[in-house]
């Protein structure tokens, strides 16, 4: 069987395969890559899921995206070893759960994505002895996630940009607190800066010799593990070939794209329910039909969905019909009466974050951190204009409360437990580089630090 293809949302590169995708991060004409076709899972493999632990699960979720490029006992070994902590399912009311995707080594779902990329990535790397320079940008979760999958792996260096002052302390010394083949880079700017910054070196000429690749969600190494989790957490509530609905907070929009690749090979998915928080640029954009990228970015909260433009949505765009580019153009419009069918979305203020934190608590006990909130108020208003009639529903709760101290202990009036490894980050020494946001010191700082670690 042939390798799956993978082509830019562009159009304007050659198509590629897994392991090429994996090392560009983003495609030569500034696009992202998307698989040519999605392979389909018959209804007969996924009714076995419900037997299937989780690293069996993604094995076999994965698996058609890796002919060609790995061999499958290889692929099952990977998945072993990335998948070794429990994904709990939390009962709520009825048939409502909430997905805690916080048990990871970061307390994040950026863990199951960071873990297995790293993981392919370091195999591709021993087989072709050659070195990598990962860039990451960073609005909370996703750079300490890489931060931990790539350290001391041999071969990569990890560059990590994130906002100075809009991630929380822990979310900040789970990165800052590595040491060795990790670079932490604090810009006095915004998260899309950051993005921006890291999208701009790969199309920079200057740079070509060297060897970069992005661990951010423009990587669709990062979007194929994310969507396992939906086929576990349906395997484990609906019925076979029962829809189910999937409430995603989403910020740029690369958790909410794992459930979209999951529902295109066969989850049956009733409705994809995707709140955001201030920065509402998607829900409006679902409302009018026009799309007005926020400059800048709304700090809200929920940090890590700070993000102004959501770069995946230039795939959801693609994957109805539509085309926009890396800057928010949108040269051909999507089908918009096909994705308002599939997608509910809500902007979450911080006002109804804090009261959803509250009332989950009080009505439910369940803990939830911004994020969460922000999940589980678009469920309820998801709800409020059409009734579950019964279906299963699952909120993704995507970092522990932990990771948000003061915001816990502020509205419910005590402070969450800490999991072992933000407690053993707490100690431990930080380091990191600062910058302006200005892509000509951002450029001869990766020239330096490149010459540095790669001589």
């Amino acid at each position: 069987m042939n390798a799956l293809r993978f082509h830019s949302t562009n159009g304007q590169a050659p198509p590629v395969n897994l392991r090429e995708a994996l090392f560009a991060g983003q495609a030569p004409d500034r696009g992202l890559y998307l698989p040519e076709s999605f392979p389909r899972l018959s209804a007969a493999e996924l009714a076995t899921f419900p037997e299937l632990p989780y690293p069996d699960l993604a094995f076999r979720v994965l698996r058609p995206y890796t002919v060609g490029v790995l061999d499958e006992p290889v692929l099952a070994e990977l998945c072993r070893d990335a998948y070794d902590f429990v994904v709990p399912l939390e009962p709520v009311h009825d048939r409502t759960h909430v997905l805690r995707l916080d048990r990871g080594p970061t307390a994040s779902f950026k863990d199951f994505a960071a873990r297995l990329m790293a993981r392919l990535i370091g195999r591709f790397l021993r087989e072709e002895g050659r070195p990598l320079t990962i860039l990451t940008a960073t609005s909370g979760d996703t750079g300490s996630a890489v931060a931990h999958a790539f350290h001391g792996l041999p071969g990569v260096q990890v560059i990590v940009l994130f906002p100075l002052t809009e991630v929380s302390v822990r979310q900040r010394k789970l990165m800052t607190t590595l040491t060795g083949n990790v670079r932490c880079l604090a810009l006095d700017g915004k998260f899309d800066d950051c993005q921006a910054l890291v999208k701009q070196a790969f199309a920079d000429p200057a740079l070509k010799h060297l060897p970069l690749s992005s661990a951010n969600s423009i990587n669709i190494g990062r979007l194929l593990p994310q969507s396992v989790y939906y086929f576990y957490a349906a395997s484990r509530l609906a019925r076979p070939g029962e829809p189910i609905v999937f409430a995603v907070p989403s910020g740029n929009f690369g958790d909410m794209m794992g459930a979209v690749v999951a529902r295109r090979m066969g989850l049956p998915v009733k409705r994809l329910v995707v709140p955001v928080n201030g920065n509402d640029a998607f829900p409006r954009f679902l409302t009018t039909g026009v799309y007005e990228k926020i400059e800048p970015s709304r700090n809200c909260l929920s940090n890590a969905m700070n993000v102004g433009h959501p770069s995946n949505l230039a795939r959801l765009v693609a994957l109805y019909g539509g085309r926009m580019d890396e800057r928010g153009q949108l040269h051909q419009s999507p089908d918009l009466e096909a994705l308002r069918r599939d997608i509910f979305s809500t902007s979450v203020s911080d006002g109804q974050t804090l009261d959803t934190m509250r009332s989950a608590w009080q009505e439910h006990r369940l803990l939830l951190e911004p994020h969460g909130a922000v999940g589980w108020r678009g469920l309820l208003d998801y709800v409020a204009t059409e009734p579950l009639d019964g279906a299963p529903a699952v909120v993704l709760e995507t970092a522990h409360p932990a990771k948000f101290p003061d915001d816990i202990e502020r509205t419910l009036g005590f402070a969450p437990p800490v999991p072992p490894a933000l407690a053993a980050a707490e100690a431990a020494p930080e380091h990191y580089d600062r910058l302006p946001v200005d892509y000509a010191q951002f450029r001869r700082y990766l020239l330096e630090t490149s010459n540095r670690d790669h001589p």
